[in-house]
């Protein structure tokens, strides 16, 4: 079966996780990803967090996935001069350097441009390629400082907590990447022209703070931390069942409070006594202390099946465990089985988004050894032989 975006060659020059998941994407949906690896010692992903007996990351394989690896010293003329001509030939290049970095190197957009007017250049740093921070350096947690996300995640009397994982702000800017590079590919088909996409590490997270920045800019209002619950909604929140589970529970309107108060927890006077939203913001501490009462007086199993009777939105606050138990994400392949280098399965979340005609599909986990598609890359695409590799490989270039 044909993948959406075959014919499409992205070249990965990115380490860690944020251009490098752009990429990933690409590569889920038939775009011919190579990644460029650092001679020796491979891509620094390889060694970033827990590792099975081979030494390779979890992270790699997942996020290495579908790639073909090659090595290169972008340090080296010779190197700059391999990665000029496989630009050449490419649709996508991804980097994450700082600012300048891949101007000194001889690779910065013009001169690729000069080669392919039609490249689309993915650039991923931490402050974007212009403005007074651009070549500061930066992680997906400063990516949240910096976002003001961290600022409001956590409880009032402690301090900001960075959300979900310090890695969530370097997703979300693969994801803001991947689609920057294929609007520019669309733009493409009408004016024969590449271009550069530009994404800071914090600008994702900025993206998407709801109603925080124009409330503040219309009234001055500064958004503190309030825990687990919701700034604009109530109730919105998670509550802890009998047996220890917590519940998720949001009525985002007066209809879900209805169905919440009258219909599961069969207290019709709690919607006459909070029947307006402004009265349940105002109330806040009172009513949520009410639901947690009559959750925390069933088991978990019991409140949902009440929950999911009366319509109310909800769901068991999941553990990593959890996930693999439930039939929804089982149904919905959200984790998937991976043959690993040494022919281990490696668990794997699954494809997004699901396309009707032409489904993402993951055929290799991440590449065991760097350079392992040297060959096929430097001799078959770029026509060099095998002794001219070798001597590159002696040299320290590849």
């Amino acid at each position: 079966m044909s993948g959406a975006l075959d014919g499409l060659v992205a070249l990965d020059l990115a380490t860690y996780v944020a251009a490098p998941f752009c990429c990933t994407l690409l590569g889920e949906f038939g775009d011919e990803v190579i990644k460029v690896e650092q001679p020796g010692l491979g891509d620094d992903l390889r060694r970033l967090g827990h590792q099975p007996s081979d030494g390779i990351s979890y992270m790699w394989l997942v996020e290495g996935r579908n790639k073909k690896s090659i090595t290169c010293n972008l340090r080296e003329p010779e190197g700059q001069a391999l990665i000029t001509r496989l630009a050449a030939r490419a649709d996508i290049l991804a980097e994450n350097f700082r600012p300048g970095t891949m101007e000194k190197w001889n690779l910065g957009y013009d001169a690729l441009a000069a080669v392919n007017p039609r490249l689309v250049m993915v650039r991923i740093s931490a402050y974007g390629q212009t403005g007074p921070s651009r070549g500061r350096p930066g992680f997906g947690r400063i990516a949240g400082a910096v976002s003001g996300v961290s600022y409001i995640s956590g409880y009032p009397d402690r301090p900001p907590v960075s959300p979900g994982t310090p890695t969530i702000p370097d997703y979300l800017a693969g994801v803001m990447g991947a689609f920057g590079a294929l609007a520019a590919i669309e733009s493409r088909h009408g004016t024969g022209l590449g271009q550069v996409v530009d994404v800071a590490l914090y600008e994702p997270m900025l993206r998407m703070l709801d109603e925080m920045i124009p409330v503040h800019a219309a009234l001055g209002k500064i958004r503190e931390r309030i825990g687990s619950g919701t700034e604009y909604v109530v109730p919105h929140d998670h509550y802890r069942a009998r047996d220890g589970s917590w519940i998720a529970i949001a009525c985002t309107n007066d209809r879900m409070f209805e169905r919440l108060a009258v219909e599961a927890m069969g207290r019709p006077e709690l919607h006459v006594e909070f029947s307006s939203m402004e009265e349940r913001l105002r109330r806040r501490e009172d009513l949520d202390a009410r639901v947690q009462d009559w959750v925390g007086s069933f088991a978990a199993a019991e409140v949902l099946a009440r929950l999911d009777a009366a319509s109310v939105p909800c769901s068991r606050v999941n553990s990593v465990q959890d996930l693999f138990a439930d039939p929804q994400l089982r149904a919905r392949e959200n984790l998937i089985p991976v043959p690993g280098p040494g022919g281990e399965t490696i668990w794997m979340p699954g494809i997004v988004p699901k396309l009707s005609l032409t489904p993402g599909r993951v055929t290799s986990a991440g590449p065991a050894t760097p350079g392992a598609h040297n060959e096929e890359i430097y001799c078959g695409r770029l026509g060099l032989s095998r002794e001219d590799l070798a001597a590159l490989a002696r040299k320290g270039v590849v």
